[in-house]
């Protein structure tokens, strides 16, 4: 968050910029939520490292939203009372994870230097884009696109290239990866070993592994 200071005031921010550190097991994330009377309302919870994932219910439907590193986050606010009362939401800890929370006293302390407070709302304008990817990607007729080009999606945030692919070191169940692109769980089974099958696709070191060029692979499917 300091990439917009310089070396004085990089310094100053780094004494005074000081927030609590809370360690996610996997799991439910309600439990191990730091008390919510004593989190002032103000920016919320800044992701570190790990997978959280927001599931949202509607009846017997629900979706998917990933959120990792630079994600913020407030699942206190995911007040099943509001609006219609109609959704649900809960979140889980689907790899180990740790957040910091940015609370009042930040917010006056991080104040002080406007670039810091840039890169929140860098980051949560990244969140609304990746959430309106999703959405779009539910679009596409072809269940087998929509998984390959999602994941191809996770990669620009999540893979790392290597000599036999683009890893994703995502451990997503095809249950997990059917809510995220809006499909029935044996339909994308069904996708993904075609995809498999292809070439394009296969699981590898608790991920996946991506092979091709996505700007000739996905065109195609598309």
């Amino acid at each position: 968050m300091g990439a917009g200071l310089d070396g004085d005031a990089r310094e100053i921010a780094r004494r005074h910029v000081v927030v609590n550190l809370h360690r996610l097991p996997t799991g439910a994330l309600a439990p191990r939520l730091p008390d919510r009377e004593n989190i002032p309302p103000a920016v919320g919870l800044l992701v570190l490292d790990g997978l959280i994932a927001r599931d949202l219910h509607l009846a017997k439907r629900s979706t998917t939203e990933l959120l990792g590193q630079g994600d913020i986050i407030r699942p206190w606010d995911d007040d099943a009372t509001r609006g219609s009362g109609t959704t649900r939401a809960s979140w889980t800890v689907l790899q180990p994870a740790s957040a910091v929370v940015l609370d009042r006293r930040f917010a006056a302390i991080a104040g002080r230097w406007p670039s810091i407070l840039d890169v929140l709302v860098q980051r949560m304008v990244r969140r609304s884009r990746q959430v309106s990817m999703q959405c779009t990607i539910a679009q596409v007729p072809r269940i087998d696109a929509r998984v390959l080009t999602l994941m191809w999606m996770l990669a620009d945030r999540w893979g790392r290239v290597t000599p036999h692919g683009v890893h994703v070191p995502l451990e997503l169940t095809h249950e997990t990866i059917a809510k995220l692109v809006a499909a029935q769980r044996p339909s994308v089974t069904t996708a993904i070993g075609t995809l498999t099958k292809h070439g394009d696709l296969q699981r590898h070191d608790h991920g996946w592994l991506l092979h091709g060029d996505p700007h000739t692979t996905l065109p195609e499917l598309l």
